[in-house]
């Protein structure tokens, strides 16, 4: 858990993901082309992947984590919660108050 959230603690946004999944691959996308240079940590292809998984199991509450968004430090949560924030107009400003984009 003390990786994760000193992980976390050191960019705007932070995105744990797996290489294969297609629902990481969006949310990744989506903040690229928002101009979002989040930092990106694949699970599968980290040396302390599984620990991290386990983490962020015990933090979400879901069987399979990812992907799972932080920002400022703090739980977004998973896709659903990111394309809620972005359909409700709330992720644009949210983002502006951390440091992760300008205009």
């Amino acid at each position: 858990m003390d990786k994760v959230m000193n992980l976390v603690s050191q960019r705007a946004v932070v995105i744990f993901s797996r290489s294969t999944c297609c629902m990481c691959h969006a949310i990744k996308m989506l903040f690229s082309e928002m101009g979002v240079n989040a930092a990106v940590y694949e699970l599968d292809k980290e040396p302390w992947g599984r620990e991290m998984e386990r983490a962020l199991v015990q933090l979400t509450g879901r069987k399979s984590p990812v992907p799972v968004v932080f920002i400022a430090g703090q739980l977004v949560g998973s896709t659903e919660a990111v394309m809620s924030l972005h359909l409700a107009g709330k992720l644009v400003p949210l983002l502006r108050e951390a440091g992760a984009i300008w205009l």
